[in-house]
């Protein structure tokens, strides 16, 4: 068999200056060994250079020919076709978005649901790590689902963002301050007693870990707000939750307002936050937020947070204990401003 000739826009030089710029060792050793090929030595010493046999060296000059010095790089073997078509793709994803029905018997879908459900519709047999493949291929992943207040009005949350910026503007201008000179902050309360919740740990497989659990009630309210844009907050810790507990943390909030600045507290709907008995601050004005919607709250995030890494797993000793606990944890959280950004910062809440 005669040998195949390489293309001719190429030749030992560029080859080799091609090899030296490769990052893939494979790569350059077989442009190495072509550039020898174009200074004239024969294909069983460039095979000898390549490591390889003359045939696979014929290969290599097929796709280099073909490629040029892409060619030669090691390509992933296609393996066998997949036995899901672009209809029970499409047929996937419209039961994945619709959720499962009464008589699927199931109330979420699991892997093994979704396969037995393309055999039912399809009679296609594919396994849960091929159909785990295809899903993440399509875009899925199992997520954790966002709560959502059962009695909440249809559409009331994008109701209250897009005339947001609106509002805002509308109250700048009601009290005679410049739209820059308005803070946004979100405010709520958490109690934190005995009775805690136990988070998720690392264990081995197969195992169940296990955390200390109090049976006592003892328990206190940490009121917090917090200014994301600012990386700011401002909470007191209060043995109940009235409205005077509120006037306080309004108080302690109005302290931590920018010198010359006005905040809008967004609050949820609660009878402390709307009492005709509170004292706001002069350079605070209360916004509520839209009835049963504590998704646009992200100081709900912040309690989150702070549970799962340092109120949860705990036995507290006394409500002293609990107390000391509460101001730590949010003593952390002040420390540490990029982590109030990061949590409590919402485009709708910021766009001008």
């Amino acid at each position: 068999m005669s040998p195949l000739p390489l293309r001719a826009d190429f030749n030992a030089q560029t080859t080799r200056s091609a090899a030296r710029r490769s990052k893939d060792g494979p790569q350059a050793r077989r442009l190495l060994a072509l550039a020898a090929i174009y200074d004239g030595a024969t294909r069983t010493e460039a095979a000898r250079i390549g490591g390889v046999g003359v045939q696979i060296v014929r290969d290599w000059v097929m796709k280099f020919n073909a490629l040029g010095p892409d060619g030669l790089f090691d390509r992933k073997a296609p393996g066998q076709p997949s036995r899901l078509k672009d209809e029970h793709r499409q047929a996937l994803a419209a039961v994945i978005e619709s959720g499962p029905i009464p008589a699927h018997g199931v109330i979420r879908w699991r892997i093994v649901d979704l396969c037995q459900w393309l055999y039912e519709e399809f009679r296609v047999t594919v396994s849960r790590q091929t159909l785990s493949r295809e899903l993440r291929g399509m875009g899925y992943r199992k997520l954790s689902a966002r709560p959502r207040h059962h009695a909440q009005a249809e559409g009331a949350i994008e109701n209250f963002k897009k005339p947001f910026p609106a509002r805002v503007a509308e109250i700048a201008k009601d009290k005679s301050v410049d739209p820059a000179d308005i803070e946004i902050w979100f405010g709520d309360e958490a109690r934190i007693g005995q009775k805690n919740k136990i988070t998720r740990r690392w264990a081995r497989r197969g195992t169940r870990p296990s955390a200390p659990r109090d049976q006592r009630t003892a328990s206190t309210y940490i009121f917090g707000a917090i200014c994301p844009k600012g990386g700011k907050g401002a909470a007191l810790v209060l043995p109940a939750c009235n409205t005077e507990a509120m006037n306080l943390h309004l108080a302690e909030i109005a302290t931590e307002v920018a010198p010359g600045k006005r905040a809008i507290l967004l609050l949820d709907q609660a009878g402390w936050h709307l009492s005709s008995r509170l004292i706001v601050p002069p350079n605070i004005t209360i916004l509520p937020l839209p009835a049963k919607c504590p998704e646009l709250n992200p100081q709900e995030n912040v309690w989150q947070f702070m549970r799962d890494n340092w109120l949860s797993n705990r036995v507290f000793k006394s409500y002293e204990n609990i107390v000391d606990h509460c101001c730590y944890a949010w003593n952390r959280l002040i420390d540490q401003p990029w982590r109030i950004m990061f949590i409590g910062m919402r485009d709708w809440a910021y766009r001008s």
